[in-house]
């Protein structure tokens, strides 16, 4: 019988320690680090403490700060479109169907343990972009996406009599986005959830007409 050489046992043997995080779950502790004091007043100390990973850790997962705080954008807009879309195809009325985004928005603006948060977007990345091409790019897509999803429900809105023939699909769809990020704004500025559903449902009620 053969005996194992020491460099069979060490190839044997795994390589490096285990990880103590996991990925997913740190990059959302890190945006909420950036949520609460946006980009600017974070710094990576704050993203440590956020996440439980030192330095070093946070560089070899993640990147540097500004790495960490564009992949936690890019997430958040995955995680608000995995939202909105699951609300837009869920089958009902125009105006039902606007109310459930709505409410889906609402409920991520109002998602903060200790604050009202608002929208990741709106409350730290908008004073990023015009100096940031990177982000400024990872926000105009966003809009733009939100923009389209808007646009295909009222056309199939209008395709089923729900609007008149003469309704403008992508115009109300600005209109319906704009509604949401000034309900982001309204929600870190203090207004109640309640008082930001009732501007919702006012504006659902001027759009569908």
């Amino acid at each position: 019988m053969r005996l194992g050489t020491k460099k069979d046992k060490a190839e044997k043997r795994p390589r490096g320690r285990p990880r103590a995080y996991e990925p997913q779950t740190a990059l959302r502790q890190a945006a909420e680090a950036f949520w609460k004091t946006g980009y600017a007043g974070t710094s990576l100390d704050d993203i440590s403490a956020a996440t439980g990973m030192n330095r070093p850790s946070l560089r070899a997962a993640f990147g540097d700060k500004h790495e960490i705080y564009v992949k936690a954008l890019s997430d958040y807009w995955e995680l608000k479109f995995a939202a909105m879309r699951k609300a837009f195809e869920t089958d009902g009325t125009l105006s039902e169907t606007l109310m459930r985004v709505y409410d889906a928005a609402l409920s991520i603006y109002f998602s903060g343990d200790d604050q009202v948060l608002g929208c990741f977007v709106v409350g730290t990345a908008i004073t990023e972009a015009p100096g940031n091409p990177e982000i400024q790019r990872i926000v105009a897509d966003g809009f733009h996406a939100l923009d389209a999803d808007f646009e295909a429900r009222f056309k199939q809105a209008r395709g089923a009599g729900e609007l008149k023939q003469d309704a403008d699909p992508q115009a109300l769809a600005l209109l319906a986005s704009a509604t949401m990020h000034t309900m982001a704004i309204r929600a870190r500025s203090g207004t109640s959830r309640e008082n930001l559903r009732m501007l919702a449902q006012n504006a659902v009620k001027v759009i569908c007409g």
